[in-house]
């Protein structure tokens, strides 16, 4: 069984403004509405590859109801416990001033809630994969991800951490199999700038040291580095193409990872359909499709290797 954790689903509305005015009545050039949050972009994605998998987390609301109509639309098997209260948000993201967003709140969730989606979890088994990714709404309990950890411990599962600092750091002694760290998270960790490949390699080992089993470090424009297991650094710059989107870039990335990982057990083949995913979300309008991925990952699969390996 492979899931992702979602705890704060949204719908996010993606809309184009021409000449945005504040104070001002504007009107949309274009408009799309997407069920969002990282570990259903992670879903999503893997779906896109061919990969059966389930999404966990919790939805609330008519808004709640729409985000699993669209992942059923999307061939995405969910399972999300319902809030009785609320309504999962809503994230306007403004696509003509980029950057700009307004995220909503989501509803509160209760300890009863919560419990109940670690009984879900007690139902993963040796060789089942587990994604947590994103943040924890402020209802829950801040360590979130260290308890789900801790009770998956010994079990066998292959856990997949994308979070920040404190989030990331906590979980580490339970050995997750991969975290994703962006250049500017790891450097946030250790008190440093990072700004090249090379750079971020020794802090990437220091997270290997406290714990975590593969690092995969996302540099958007420079690239990204794979720190793995075996001991073998892989170090690529980014593909050509156009930055059309990078909303769920990072999430497309660890997707595309465990999908070259569960194919194929090989590092290199994971860590080049972790770029090709990653990149083949930015190069579009939504998430990336499995023949964009594969399309980017022949271009990856032809760079030159001069200089990958350390």
């Amino acid at each position: 069984m492979i899931c992702t954790v979602t705890f704060n689903p949204s719908l996010d509305y993606i809309v184009d403004v021409e000449d945005f005015k504040l104070g001002l009545t504007n009107r949309t050039s274009s408009e799309l509405i997407l069920p969002g949050g990282k570990g259903i972009n992670v879903s999503i994605v893997l779906r896109n590859l061919g990969i059966c998998n389930r999404a966990l987390g919790f939805t609330a609301g008519f808004t709640g109801d729409e985000i699993i109509r669209r992942l059923q639309e999307m061939g995405v098997e969910s399972d999300f416990i319902r809030i009785e209260r609320g309504i999962s948000r809503i994230n306007l993201k403004l696509k003509s001033i980029d950057g700009t967003e307004i995220n909503g709140a989501g509803p509160d969730i209760s300890p009863e809630r919560v419990e109940e989606l670690m009984e879900k979890l007690d139902s993963l088994k040796e060789g089942d994969v587990l994604f947590l990714a994103g943040s924890i709404p402020a209802s829950m309990p801040d360590d979130m991800y260290e308890r789900i950890m801790k009770r998956l411990e010994g079990r066998g599962v292959m856990t997949v951490v994308d979070a920040t600092k404190d989030l990331l750091v906590k979980v580490l002694k339970y050995h997750p199999f991969l975290v994703k760290p962006n250049n500017h998270e790891l450097g946030e960790i250790f008190g440093v700038e990072l700004k090249t490949r090379e750079d971020v390699v020794p802090y990437g080992k220091k997270l290997q040291e406290m714990g975590a089993e593969n690092v995969l470090i996302s540099m958007a424009g420079e690239g990204a580095v794979l720190i793995a297991a075996n001991g073998q650094v892989y170090k690529k710059p980014v593909p050509t193409g156009t930055l059309v989107n990078g909303v769920g870039a990072g999430d497309s990335m660890v997707a595309g990872f465990m999908a070259g990982w569960m194919e194929k057990r090989d590092y290199r083949h994971a860590f080049y359909m972790g770029i090709a995913a990653g990149s083949a979300s930015a190069f579009s309008e939504n998430l990336a499709t499995g023949k964009e991925v594969e399309a980017v990952y022949r271009q990856v699969a032809g760079q030159k290797q001069e200089g990958e390996n350390i």
